[in-house]
């Protein structure tokens, strides 16, 4: 399996007033999707249209629709050192689960693959929430639904090759632990009492529905 390319990443910084240039104890990383195209250079100008400093320190882009940015391809805003708020977290919730609030954006690192997400069949096909038309070849049909929906837009081999790089990158850095737990799609204690590992937006969000839980994705976290 190769490496990662670390000088094949597109470097696309953040105005530093978007994210927070303070270094903390990385223990948790979190894969999301963003419900949008294939850009990840997109994605980092629709962060930068707000004030809220709502980001993740890489985006990895789609099979390319009108992008020139290549399926798989790494972009990073700002260094795995430093943090966001991406995971939009209450209090609420630490409560139900019985255990003391924090800051989980701090310790945790984020990875935003530029995905559709849920996706409706219709009369004129697969939609996105935007109405987006997506090829049946780009669809993934689960076995059983989650949350509500058995479509999904597909995340794509070069897409989970790249998480793979990163994930193993960052264990070697910060020593965050790749031992796959299954209950990273639903909402758990783990996550939200900072226990190191890899999680999903699911793990501390109800309301989120990334990532869902792609075979190619599982059998790639298991593989670690």
């Amino acid at each position: 399996m190769n490496s990662i390319d670390l000088s094949k990443i597109i470097q696309f910084p953040l105005p530093e007033e978007q994210y927070i240039k303070e270094e903390h104890l990385k223990k948790q990383i979190y894969l999301h999707h963003t419900a949008g195209n294939s850009n990840g250079i997109g994605t980092y100008n629709f962060w930068k249209s707000n004030t809220e400093r709502v980001a993740t320190c890489v985006t990895i882009c789609g099979i390319p629709e009108n992008s020139y940015l290549p399926d798989g391809q790494i972009v990073q805003g700002f260094s795995s050192k430093f943090w966001a708020y991406h995971l939009g977290l209450t209090k609420d919730v630490f409560k139900k689960f019985g255990v003391p609030y924090q800051s989980l954006d701090k310790i945790s690192i984020g990875i935003e693959i530029c995905n559709w997400g849920i996706l409706k069949k219709t009369d004129r096909g697969f939609e996105s929430w935007a109405q987006v038309l997506i090829p049946e070849k780009d669809v993934c049909v689960l076995d059983k639904p989650f949350k509500g929906s058995k479509y999904y837009h597909n995340y794509t081999d070069a897409q989970i090759e790249s998480i793979r790089q990163l994930l193993v990158y960052w264990n070697k850095i910060y020593g965050i632990p790749l031992t796959y737990n299954a209950d990273i799609f639903d909402l758990n204690k783990r996550a939200l009492s900072g226990e190191s590992g890899i999680y999903t937006h699911n793990s501390v969000r109800k309301d989120k529905t990334d990532i869902y839980p792609h075979p190619k994705i599982i059998q790639m976290l298991k593989s670690l």
